[in-house]
């Protein structure tokens, strides 16, 4: 899974420029519904629960044409941007059960009793309600209830992205969850994702082997699973089971350049210092990768040089860093470790 780079200027209230590697685009809107038209010239517009971190986004519009020209965004309508389709609601016959949930999660005050209360009464949304009702807790803070119900969903082993009322209602719907320490990812609500973020919960309880139980068992594996597991590994001292799992990677985007300053992490603690150098040139090949991301590896790979007596070129990676960012994690216990 790729990052990219992007920033967003106002430049009115509620119209918003956003810059990227592709050029220029704009959005406009309010909290909770917005139109975008990204610089492929693509329109998209998204809805989302304020305060929940849940969001839908949907293609309304079409590109560029063969020419690749870029006309200028108009705030006028033109027969080449059609009318907002409306947003899916439960019909007169619409089940109970879709009425009710539709209500606690998409009616603009998201109710996590509400769908507790669905769960209860409706077997056949049981597990979905109760995914819902996690990633909502888990957004808003209620992190034990949240991980107690993750927990539970992530054991049934089922779908929830292809329940009925999923794939109506909340498809492209996604969450933001920290999979490491700076990174966070924004992902499908699937099951999956429900295992992650729980994994996310039990580290943070100090319930490592269950964390780690759980993300070994995300089924299909993914680069961001990996990234989770390869940190907690780490976390857990067991440094060849993260060189194993990075065997092979390469730094391609944001994800596996921080998967390659793990590996580089493993290869140092059990005492391979230049492979585990080896590791962190890859980790930094890229000056594009996120500044978090080149951080931690330039902060390691000082600890690696540390550990060959390499001061000078320690002490280089550091003065990197601090002319960046003062305040970086791990920087001033890798600075007092430098001899005078």
């Amino acid at each position: 899974m790729g990052f990219r780079y992007s920033k967003s200027i106002k430049v009115l209230p509620g119209v918003r420029m956003n810059v990227s590697k592709s050029g220029i685009g704009y959005s406009a809107g309010v909290r909770g519904a917005r139109i975008t038209r990204s610089a492929t010239g693509r329109t998209y517009r998204t809805l989302s629960l304020p305060g929940t971190g849940l969001s839908h986004v949907q293609m309304i519009g079409g590109g560029r044409s063969q020419s690749g020209s870029n006309s200028r965004t108009r705030t006028t309508a033109s027969p080449s941007q059609p009318p907002l389709p409306p947003a899916p609601q439960p019909g007169l016959l619409a089940p109970a059960a879709e009425k009710a949930l539709f209500k606690a999660v998409l009616s603009g005050s998201p109710n996590p009793d509400a769908l507790s209360k669905v769960g209860r009464e409706h077997g056949d949304y049981r597990v979905l309600a109760a995914a819902l009702e996690g990633f909502l807790r888990f957004q808003i803070g209620d992190y034990a209830r949240a991980r107690e119900l993750l927990a539970w969903v992530f054991a049934q082993r089922q779908e929830i992205a292809a329940h009925p009322f999923a794939r109506k209602y909340l498809a492209g719907s996604t969450i933001t969850v920290e999979i490491a320490d700076g990174v966070s990812v924004t992902l499908p609500m699937d099951t999956s994702t429900a295992g992650l973020a729980v994994a996310e919960l039990h580290q943070s309880a100090g319930d490592l082997a269950v964390a780690i139980a759980t993300v070994e068992n995300v089924d299909p594996p993914t680069t961001i699973a990996a990234l989770s597991l390869a940190e907690l590994y780490i976390e857990a001292g067991r440094h060849v089971d993260v060189v194993d799992l990075t065997n092979g990677v390469t730094n391609v985007d944001d994800p596996t350049a921080l998967l390659c300053v793990f590996r580089g992490i493993g290869l140092r603690e059990q005492g391979y210092h230049d492979a585990a150098r080896d590791a962190f040139k890859e980790a930094l090949k890229s000056r594009s990768r996120g500044t978090e991301i080149r951080h931690r590896g330039y902060i390691e790979r000082s600890l690696t040089y540390l550990a060959q007596n390499k001061n000078a070129m320690a002490r280089k990676d550091l003065e990197r860093v601090l002319a960046e960012d003062a305040n970086a994690p791990g920087l001033r216990e890798a600075l007092a470790q430098l001899p005078n």
